[in-house]
């Protein structure tokens, strides 16, 4: 469903993301794990166009994402292909970045209808689904700073949804939680991943959820994979000393 091809980002002279190589299954949850700067969000960040390539390619449901071949040359892709490929990807942030003058629904249905061209009652219907599916329908006409930090990020879950992606991409979205609402939102996101047929990839510092939930987890260092596997074997049996480090440090930090 997504594979990066030689894929590298620089920051100056910085290469964050160095040769990457990395495929992910239609339907596979991919846990990113790794240290502060090892390349994780950005991984994200380019799928969502947020960031540029300097090389390689990156492909989506068998299409470049930021490329297009036209009169037998490879050339930067219009906006108009961006906006199709990238369609196909949703993404849920850190901070929940809600429009503060809009109820929950109207966060919900704002996009499908400027963007999917949805009417507002298809719209309208789309969003009520998704915020029971998250577990706020009550919460439907609850402006976001009449909701807790974690049942902001299940509206954003929701809005993301509401898009119909076929990939979801979530960059560390119970960092900014306090302790007692991280349940919540893990336990939607378990929900998604048992009633819905989405690739998702995962950038998470919670370890036991990552053994739990994901097909596969890979560990960056230095804009590369230092190691990748089904959860039984890299939690239990990691080939790299650099994983074994870095499972150390943050097992015995929690």
């Amino acid at each position: 469903m997504v594979r990066f091809q030689g894929v590298v980002k620089r920051f100056g002279a910085h290469t964050v993301i160095d040769g990457l190589d990395l495929a992910i299954a239609r339907g596979e949850k991919l846990a990113l794990i790794g240290p502060s700067g090892s390349g994780k969000t950005t991984v994200l960040r380019m799928l969502m166009t947020l960031e540029r390539l300097d090389a390689g390619v990156i492909w989506v449901d068998g299409e470049p994402l930021t490329q297009v071949q036209r009169h037998g040359k490879t050339v930067p892709a219009d906006s108009a292909h961006l906006r199709r490929v990238r369609g196909k990807i949703g993404m849920v942030f850190q901070q929940f970045n809600l429009f503060p003058h809009m109820t929950a629904l109207k966060n919900c249905m704002e996009a499908p209808i400027t963007v999917l061209g949805l009417s507002r009652r298809e719209a309208e219907e789309r969003a009520v689904d998704l915020l029971a599916m998250v577990g706020l329908a009550d919460k439907k006409h609850h402006y976001p700073n009449q909701l807790s930090g974690g049942q902001q990020q299940r509206v954003a879950i929701a809005r993301a949804l509401a898009m119909r992606p076929k990939v979801m991409l979530f960059d560390e979205v119970t960092s900014a939680l306090d302790p007692e609402l991280v349940g919540e939102v893990l336990n939607v996101i378990r929900k998604l991943g048992a009633e819905h047929d989405l690739t998702m990839l995962m950038v998470t510092h919670q370890m036991g959820f990552a053994k739990e939930f994901a097909d596969r987890i890979a560990l960056f260092h230095g804009g590369k994979i230092e190691e990748d596997g089904p959860p039984a074997t890299f939690f239990t049996n990691p080939r790299s000393e650099r994983t074994r480090q870095f499972l150390r440090a943050v097992l015995e930090g929690t």
